[in-house]
């Protein structure tokens, strides 16, 4: 009885082994039937790109203006430069009232000149001292006026007038609002070509947007600025710049 109760307990053991198998391979892998759902759910959505954007006109300038100055030494190169730059940031603040604020150094350095013959090589010729501020202004239509008279007050590098909007956000409602309604219509086709009906928004993903300023380049400026002295001033057009942005839109399908 007892050779023949171990057996029986032998078997029943290796069963219940089994049968806790089958139930542990169940525990260990519970996702496939969600796995199933999620593809499912995959295949009832279309997911499109939208953009939007609208042309505004420029509230602001960045003006760069430099002072370069030569000399023999770095010091009297310097002490020129300096001087020059009092005269005119004198001007950009007492005559055309820019607060401290919106003048800003972007650059300054002294460096030396060099030339070279095979007789005595390289040899140091001068020196150059360059310091360029970068304003803000937002009386576009004098923009040039300002700089035929920055010129006049020993500004000799205008590299560049840059026109911005001080506050981009504020045409996000827009855009936005435009960039959901093209993902809407390209939806709208696809599903419609695939014999469906579009359904509800289930997710959107802004994507990167922004607004690329305009960018004024300096080379004809201070030949503008000398031809003022005796015609009109430099004329500068601020033109347009456009704020855009993507949306990334899944829709579900009917």
């Amino acid at each position: 009885m007892n050779i023949w109760a171990k057996r029986l307990g032998a078997v029943a053991l290796a069963g219940g082994l089994l049968a806790g198998g089958s139930a542990v391979g169940t525990l260990i892998n519970p996702t496939t039937p969600a796995y199933a759902a999620d593809s499912e759910s995959q295949q009832n959505t279309i997911t499109v790109t939208g953009s939007g954007e609208v042309s505004v006109k420029p509230d602001v300038a960045y003006l760069s203006l430099g002072v370069e100055t030569t000399a023999a030494t770095a010091k009297d190169a310097q002490s020129k430069n300096a001087a020059s730059l009092q005269k005119l940031t004198a001007l950009l603040k007492d005559t055309w009232k820019i607060s401290a604020s919106d003048i800003q150094t972007s650059q300054f350095y002294v460096q030396p000149n060099y030339t070279y013959n095979d007789k005595e090589g390289q040899k140091v010729n001068g020196y150059t001292a360059y310091h360029t501020l970068r304003v803000k202004y937002k009386d576009l239509d004098k923009i040039g006026q300002l700089l035929d008279a920055a010129s006049s007050a020993g500004a000799n590098r205008i590299d560049n007038v840059t026109f911005t909007v001080d506050n981009p956000d504020q045409y996000q409602e827009q855009v936005i609002t435009k960039a959901m309604a093209n993902a809407g219509v390209k939806a709208g086709i696809i599903a419609k070509a695939a014999g469906r009906s579009l359904g509800v928004v289930v997710n959107v993903v802004q994507n990167d947007g922004g607004y690329t300023p305009i960018v004024k380049q300096g080379e004809s400026f201070l030949a503008n600025a000398s031809a003022a002295d005796s015609a009109a001033s430099t004329s500068i057009e601020t033109g347009e710049l456009t704020v855009n942005t993507t949306l990334t839109v899944q829709y579900s399908m009917k």
